[in-house]
């Protein structure tokens, strides 16, 4: 039987338009059984996001609470088709935990090359350790191209479980997901399953995405939120330990 261990990507009323505290995601993510959660705000460049000195003052943040393991990162902006990422490697060395996305806030979409290239270009960043939700047909992306970049960089891509709700303003999702997954089945290339949570309610909720996963018959060796041991190897925390 599948079972997640953990939520890899959440935000806080830090990222300027989520609506709860650490304290109240981690209750959230006991609640659920989640033995780690992930806090990924959004890097400085996004509306609403706190400065650069939030990322640098983790260190008075306890790190284990109610029997949760905490990681406290940041799911940066891709800003250029370089892959350049608002927070620069001094501070993204000291986060836990960093994903890399594209926000229409922060960079228009190019073409399917160009924003494939910022990808892989992010990927090639050794403090970046997940793709966020590479999924939107506003970003048309070589599918491929991603998940053989993803395997040569040691980098896990991310299926989004937020990105699938009807109400969610990216498109295409879920065929895209099915072709995403489809590649990473294909290539032996590992997931990871995030939340996405903007709200202490949606902490640990991964129903749309296992969706998408028994659609595929995706193996549950190569999804990370399986194991705490598998998760651990890709982030900053225990890579650089």
């Amino acid at each position: 039987m599948m079972k997640f261990v953990l939520d890899s990507h959440t935000h806080t009323i830090a990222s300027g338009h989520a609506y709860n505290t650490i304290r109240e995601m981690v209750i959230a993510a006991k609640e659920k059984g989640l033995e780690l959660l992930a806090i990924t705000d959004h890097g400085p460049k996004m509306t609403g996001a706190f400065s650069e000195f939030y990322f640098v003052n983790f260190g008075a943040v306890e790190k284990n609470r109610f029997g949760v393991e905490l990681l406290l990162g940041s799911e940066v902006n891709i800003m250029d088709f370089d892959g350049t990422v608002d927070l620069n490697d001094n501070i993204l060395k000291k986060l836990d935990v960093v994903i890399a996305s594209l926000h229409l806030p922060c960079i228009d979409p190019g073409t399917k090359e160009e924003n494939t290239r910022a990808y892989l270009n992010a990927m090639k960043n050794p403090y970046v350790n997940i793709i966020g939700h590479p999924d939107d047909s506003n970003f048309p992306v070589d599918f491929e191209a991603l998940v053989l970049g993803a395997k040569e960089n040691n980098v896990l891509l991310e299926l989004n479980n937020s990105s699938l709700n009807p109400d969610n303003y990216r498109r295409n999702t879920k065929e895209n997901d099915i072709e995403m997954l489809h590649l990473c089945k294909k290539y032996n290339v590992p997931i990871v399953v995030g939340s996405d949570a903007h709200a202490d309610s949606a902490v640990g909720e991964h129903d749309l995405a296992l969706e998408v996963i028994n659609i595929v018959d995706f193996p549950v060796d190569l999804i990370a939120n399986c194991s705490l041991k598998m998760f651990k190897k890709y982030t900053n925390k225990y890579k650089f330990s």
